[in-house]
C-alpha cells in the first residue's frame, strides 16, 4: 500500500569535502518510481579549508555557525541550479533531504555532529527541509551510520540481479550494504575510503584527488604498511560499526610516513589499504556476495576497482551498469529518507546501525509560509 508519490530533492556533502550533490527522486518512501536530474556544486578551496578545520570538534566553536551558514548557501545554490536544470519550481518539490556536513562522529559516546542550517535552507528555497537524520539513531544506542542501506535495497529490488550482492559506497569512508532478498539488511563502514588518498594527493601534489587512480597505478604498494594497517582492532569488531573520517588517520598516515614512500608508492599503498579494508569486511558477511556494485567517487579510481575485483574474485562493477547515477546515489538517498520521515517509516535497523529495533529519524523544518 502506498501513500502517494512525492518529488524530493536529496542533498549530500560527504567526507571527501569536494562539494554538494543534489538529486531529484520520486518516491513514496518504499519504492522508487524514478530518479531524475542531478547537479554537483564544488566548494571553494577557502570554504573547504574552513570546513576541514571543524573536523574533530566535539562541540561547536565560536565560528562554526558562520561555516554552517556558508556551506548551507552552497546547498541553496545547488537547489536553485537543479530546479533550473529540470525546469521545476519550489511548488513542484515536496521536501528536501539535507544531510549537512559531518564534522564529528563518535557514537560510542552518543555523539554525531553534522553542521548546516536547515531552517535557512527551507526559508531561502521555499521548500520544507528534513535534516538531523542521525541523531535519533545515536540517541538509542545506534551507530548513526550508514543510513543508505534501506535506499540501496529499494533500488536493488528492481535491478534484476542475482542475489546476494553487495552495494559498496566509496566516499571519504567506505561502507557496504549486503542484500540477500529478505528484510534483514546488514551494513557497516568498512574502513577509510578516499579520504586518506585525497589528503595524501593534496599534501604532495596540490590536487585533492588521484584522478582515475593514475598515480597509484604508477606506483608500487608497500605490503608491510598494509599488514600493519589491518592490525587495527576495528577490522575484528562485529558489525554494525561505523567510522569518523579521521578514525585511523593518524595511524595510517604515520605508517606511510614511516615507510618513507614517494608520491606514487604512497598513493598505491593507501589505495591498497582501502581495498584491504573492504575485503576484510567479507569476513563479517553471511556468505560471499556474487557481485559488488560500487557507487561514490571511489568507483572512478580504476586502480581501486581493478584491485578490488582481483582480490574479491567476483565481478566488481560501477552501479552505473544498473542505470543508477553513481555520483548521485548518496544524495538521492537523503531525498528517499526525507520522504520516509514524512511517512513515519524507519531509517535504520538493527542490522545496519545496531539500534534495538527499527528507528525513525530526522526532523522537519517547515518553510515560514507553512509554519
Amino acid at each position: 500500500m502506498t501513500h502517494g508519490w512525492i518529488t524530493a530533492i536529496g542533498m549530500m556533502s560527504g567526507t571527501s569535502l569536494d562539494g554538494v550533490d543534489a538529486a531529484l527522486i520520486e518516491t513514496d518512501g518504499i519504492e522508487v518510481r524514478r530518479t531524475g536530474q542531478s547537479v554537483f556544486v564544488p566548494y571553494a578551496p577557502e570554504l573547504r579549508e574552513r570546513m576541514r578545520a571543524c573536523f574533530g570538534n566535539r562541540s561547536a566553536t565560536n565560528t562554526e555557525h558562520v561555516v554552517a551558514d556558508d556551506l548551507t548557501q552552497v546547498h541553496v545554490d545547488a537547489v536553485n541550479m537543479l530546479m533550473d536544470k529540470s525546469a521545476m519550481s519550489a511548488a513542484d518539490i515536496g521536501v528536501i533531504g539535507f544531510h549537512g556536513q559531518t564534522v564529528f562522529h563518535e557514537p560510542a559516546s552518543g555523539l554525531t555532529r553534522q553542521i548546516g542550517t536547515p531552517h535557512m535552507l527551507a526559508e531561502k528555497t521555499g521548500i520544507p527541509v528534513v535534516a538531523d537524520f542521525r541523531l535519533a539513531d545515536v540517541a538509542v544506542g545506534g551507530e548513526g551510520a550508514p543510513l543508505a542501506p534501506v535506499y540501496h535495497a529499494a533500488l536493488i529490488k528492481s535491478a534484476g540481479v542475482e542475489l546476494p550482492v553487495a552495494v559498496l559506497n566509496i566516499g571519504g569512508v567506505s561502507n557496504v550494504t549486503y542484500i540477500d532478498g529478505d528484510d534483514a539488511l546488514l551494513a557497516f563502514d568498512c574502513g577509510p575510503g578516499n579520504a586518506r588518498i585525497d589528503d595524501w594527493m593534496l599534501r604532495h601534489t596540490g590536487n585533492p584527488v588521484d584522478l582515475n587512480g593514475a598515480t597509484a597505478a604508477s606506483g608500487t604498494g608497500d605490503p608491510m604498511v598494509e599488514v600493519k594497517f589491518l592490525e587495527d582492532p576495528y577490522f575484528d569488531r562485529i558489525p554494525p560499526k561505523s567510522l569518523d573520517r579521521e578514525d585511523m588517520a593518524a595511524r595510517i598516515d604515520g605508517l606511510v610516513v614511516e615507510a618513507k614512500l614517494n608520491v606514487s608508492d604512497g598513493a598505491a599503498t593507501l589505495a591498497n589499504c582501502t581495498v584491504a579494508a573492504i575485503v576484510a569486511g567479507v569476513n563479517h558477511l553471511p556468505t560471499a556476495p556474487k557481485g559488488w556494485f560500487v557507487c561514490g567517487g571511489g568507483r572512478h579510481n580504476d586502480y581501486i576497482m581493478e584491485t578490488l575485483a582481483t582480490r574479491l574474485g567476483v565481478p566488481v562493477q560501477s552501479v552505473d551498469v544498473l542505470d543508477w547515477d553513481g555520483d548521485a546515489v548518496e544524495a538521492e538517498c537523503f531525498g528517499f529518507l526525507a520522504v520516509r520521515h514524512l511517512r513515519d517509516l524507519p531509517l535504520s535497523f538493527p542490522g545496519t546501525t545496531g539500534v534495538p529495533e527499527p528507528c525513525c529519524g530526522g526532523k522537519l523544518y517547515p518553510t515560514k509560509k507553512a509554519a
